[in-house]
């Protein structure tokens, strides 16, 4: 099974800009949107973050869906002391080792790990800060010829990627059809193929 990997976040006031133009409601309805568009076919892949985390689990339970075949989360180690509650529920949590003492270096750890899988086909990117774009630059060195799709409407750090590389039409910045948006854009089939 291909899989689609999202990075996603609800951007905190503090770092950067980014929380100026993020609408949390919207990012909670696009991440929801995306896992019932592809769970069936695809397996989501995303690197564990406090607000995203539950919403997978919660959508998953929603729709009566098996963790361990349909979902990848990926976790550091370094974050250990502050892992939300719901990874407890996911048992194919694939954990990376922490730096000692660097975060950043924790997370490049895992990133590059997360990334660097052969299943993947296509990524999302949704609100979000600062590691939404090194995810974006990360999967492109990774994966040049898959799709990309940072979903602007939710604002954010994918807001931003949308505008900066030219990925919408600026009439489009603010559509808020999500599944049409991922059926579109992903050009999702019943087969379940991503093209």
């Amino acid at each position: 099974m291909s899989a689609i990997f999202l990075s996603a976040s609800v951007p905190l006031v503090g770092r950067g800009s980014y929380h100026e133009t993020a609408n949390p409601f919207l990012i909670q309805c696009a991440v929801r949107e995306l896992v019932i568009a592809v769970i069936r076919q695809h397996k989501i892949v995303w690197g564990g973050h406090p607000a995203i985390t539950p919403m997978i689990w919660s959508i998953c339970e929603d729709l009566g869906v098996d963790y361990s075949g349909s979902v990848v989360l990926y976790q550091s180690r370094f974050f250990e002391d502050r892992y939300p509650e719901e990874n407890d529920r996911f048992h194919n949590v694939v954990f990376t080792d922490a730096v000692p003492d660097d975060r950043d270096a924790s997370l490049l750890l895992m990133r590059e790990r997360m990334l660097s899988r052969d299943d993947l086909v296509a990524a999302v990117f949704i609100g979000g800060m600062e590691g939404v774009e090194a995810e974006h630059e990360l999967f492109r060195q990774f994966h040049p010829a898959a799709k990309v799709l940072p979903v602007p409407s939710p604002g954010g750090a994918a807001l931003n990627l949308a505008k900066d590389q030219g990925y919408f039409a600026d009439a489009d910045l603010g559509d808020v059809d999500f599944a049409q948006l991922f059926h579109t854009h992903l050009a999702l089939n019943i087969q379940g193929a991503v093209s």
